[in-house]
């Protein structure tokens, strides 16, 4: 029998602010934090935007010692595990320690040490490279740091599946608690790439919103006038625990983990399958999972990146929940944040979970003219009050990647 599993604890770092509460007041405010590019000179390129994290100092939560060690996307994902634990009154202590375990994903991992050092390469030479440099930049340094500050000694892993890892991530974290692999994790996703060759890369890929001169409304999800992405970084970390132990320590518990699904549309490097047949089944699969009538769901956080494959969720959606699916409340944060690439999927469960335990349905701000092709409830531009007992997540990745999260409401 599987074991059942809860979230007792959130962290959050995202353009809308530093931790949990700052992110969800921008949410239910509708904000964007997205503005023009200030990491680096944007004067060549054709895009000038991003969902950037303003006011994060890594000092002043990490050593100055250890900061030096670490590439921004660590950084993240180290202070995001504190806020965490210290929101969930967890402690890893000698007792429980190999039984608690980490599993922080990242998409492209340390791509600005990786410019940074081959500039340094290139005009000092290779004596000038820091012993630092690998483990700066390497995507299992992420949950290797956390497991070190900490002292988790459980299972220490790493999901790197582009824009669906922060979603595998947490539901890979819960089965291992599921089958016994452990009873404690601390699990998310994390990325910081707003750099020239992730922008460059991402704007060569025609993937990205070149709505320069409106920057907080150039993150149009399901909008008919929306032109690309808004590339963003931050990160999304939650400590999930077996359901009696939780109980047993007298735990806040925010929601419980009830299904998850992964496959994959085996058709494309970067497009989705046009007609949503991976996306559909993923969100099959997480239903059958947790043992969830389709009637039962309430809301869904979409994946939504204001591209063209917003009409493909759309589709995915309509196939799965058929008349259901005009009933449902669809929503896409990701016109706040932008898209946070391996991070997404773990702030997004943060917002589904918030959702649920406020009854407040997040917004899809900038939904100005709708699209024919997207044509269901997206809760457009201002927050909605509603009592809601269960959520899902969408995430949907290149190389065709899926995976899909259902959050249950906690009911004391």
């Amino acid at each position: 029998m599987k074991r059942r599993v809860v979230v007792t604890g959130m962290g959050i770092i995202s353009p809308l602010g530093i931790g949990l509460e700052e992110n969800w007041a921008a949410i239910t405010e509708g904000r964007s934090g997205v503005g023009l590019i200030s990491k680096f000179d944007t004067e060549s390129f054709p895009v000038k935007i991003a969902g950037e994290v303003k006011g994060f100092t890594p000092e002043n939560y990490i050593a100055h010692k250890d900061v030096k060690k670490m590439d921004t996307f660590i950084h993240f994902a180290l202070v995001c595990s504190q806020f965490a634990l210290q929101d969930s009154g967890y402690e890893v202590t000698e007792s429980n320690a190999e039984r608690t375990g980490v599993l922080v994903g990242v998409g492209l991992g340390g791509l600005p040490a990786i410019e940074k050092y081959h500039d340094i390469y290139n005009e000092k030479g290779v004596r000038k490279i820091t012993p630092f440099f690998i483990p700066m930049l390497i995507t299992n340094l992420a949950s290797g740091q956390i497991s070190i500050h900490t002292g988790a000694k459980g299972p220490n892993t790493c999901v790197s599946t582009a824009c669906a890892t922060g979603t595998h991530s947490i539901g890979d974290a819960a089965k291992l608690i599921q089958y016994g692999e452990a009873d404690a994790m601390i699990a998310g996703g994390t990325e910081s790439v707003i750099t020239p060759l992730g922008v460059g890369g991402f704007s060569a890929a025609k993937a990205l919103s070149t709505r320069n001169e409106d920057p907080q409304g150039a993150s149009r999800p399901f909008d008919k006038d929306r032109d690309g992405f808004v590339i963003g970084e931050g990160c999304g970390v939650v400590v999930l625990e077996e359901l009696e132990m939780a109980k047993k320590r007298g735990a806040k518990i925010y929601g419980e983990i009830i299904g998850y699904g992964l496959n994959s549309d085996a058709y494309h490097i970067t497009a989705t399958d046009p007609e949503g047949k991976g996306a559909a089944r993923c969100i099959e699969l997480a239903l059958k999972s947790g043992g969830v009538n389709k009637e039962d769901i309430d809301y869904i956080n979409a994946h939504g990146t204001s591209t063209s494959a917003d009409a493909t969720e759309t589709i995915a959606i309509k196939s799965v929940f058929g008349k259901k699916a005009r009933q449902l409340a669809i929503s896409s944060t990701k016109s706040m944040t932008g898209h946070l690439l391996g991070a997404a999927g773990g702030v997004e469960a943060i917002f589904c979970i918030m959702a649920l335990k406020h009854s407040i349905l997040p917004p899809t701000i900038n939904y100005t003219t709708p699209d024919p092709e997207c044509d269901l409830d997206y809760v457009p531009n201002q927050a909605r009050e509603k009592k809601i007992k269960i959520a899902l997540s969408n995430s949907f990745g290149f190389g065709g990647t899926n995976g899909v999260l259902i959050f249950k409401k906690w009911m004391n």
